[in-house]
């Protein structure tokens, strides 16, 4: 493992949210094989790069995914508070494409295809899945056989993301990620809006205008800049949700959101469409 310091932590979880996490690993959902539709993603659950929100923006969301016939695996990712990291602000992306990276490894095996793997993130865990679609930069290489299988998901989809470190930033998010006060320098290497390229990987957003916890410009800065790149992206922006975007019980045409982000997939390729009865 590494960026540690070798300190033997266990896992504090308290009220289905995770506050310290000693060794990163993902928690697996498959659909059945008859529903297998050879897609995956790997989530990253939010909480303000404090805490880790499994169940809420994990659990329930690797749950629906089956149900589209997409293999999912929870993230258990290091937080940058944990006192057993070197380096604060590399422990989630480096959890981040080492899991993408054994997805894409074990893809035969479990049935998956290896260009068919996204990443999916909510709040603070949708700047970690931004982040790990726009990241230039190995840092999960630890020099084993894994280290030459591509770490990049194939595609994202952003609830609520976290984006920008500076003006727009959320306070919370950007201070247990980077510090209280980061340089100019590591703002702009972390505002994800920045780091796109041509070679970014497709993104759903969803997003809500009445959002008053992570502003939606966040969305709308990361949106501009695939569209700058000509990366192909959707971006869905609600009246109603709030800081609450779940899987149902949205506030009027928010919820939507799960069928437009299904037919997402399907537009791009990812799963194949339902088949009419």
């Amino acid at each position: 493992m590494p960026n540690t310091k070798g300190l033997n932590l266990k896992d504090s979880i308290t009220n289905e949210r995770v506050y310290q996490v000693g060794m990163p690993g993902m928690y697996a959902f498959f659909p059945s094989r008859q529903e297998n539709k050879g897609a995956a993603v790997v989530i990253c659950p939010g909480g303000g790069y404090a805490r880790l929100a499994y169940a809420i923006s994990g659990i329930q969301l690797a749950k629906w995914f089956n149900t589209m016939g997409i293999s999912a695996f929870v993230l258990n990712y290091r937080l940058p508070l944990s006192p057993d990291l070197q380096q604060r602000e590399t422990g989630p992306l480096q959890d981040a494409q080492r899991a993408v990276r054994v997805v894409r490894a074990h893809a035969a095996e479990w049935g998956i295809a290896p260009d068919k793997i996204g990443i999916q993130g909510s709040s603070a865990g949708g700047h970690l899945a931004s982040l790990a679609g726009t990241a230039q930069q190995d840092v999960a290489a630890i020099g084993d056989t894994l280290d030459t299988v591509k770490y990049k998901p194939d595609f994202m989809i952003l609830v609520s993301p976290v984006i920008d470190m500076g003006a727009w930033a959320h306070k919370g998010s950007r201070e247990n990620l980077l510090g209280k006060t980061p340089s100019e320098q590591l703002i702009a290497a972390y505002s994800t809006q920045l780091l796109v390229t041509a070679a970014t990987p497709p993104a759903f957003i969803a997003d809500a205008a009445n959002d008053n916890v992570v502003s939606p410009m966040n969305s709308l800065l990361f949106f501009q800049a695939l569209l700058q790149h000509k990366v192909p992206a959707s971006l869905h922006v609600f009246t109603q949700g709030r800081h609450a975007i779940a899987l149902r019980n949205n506030p009027g045409s928010t919820n939507l959101w799960t069928e437009l982000c299904e037919r997402w997939l399907v537009e791009m390729k990812i799963i194949p469409a339902a088949l009419q009865p």
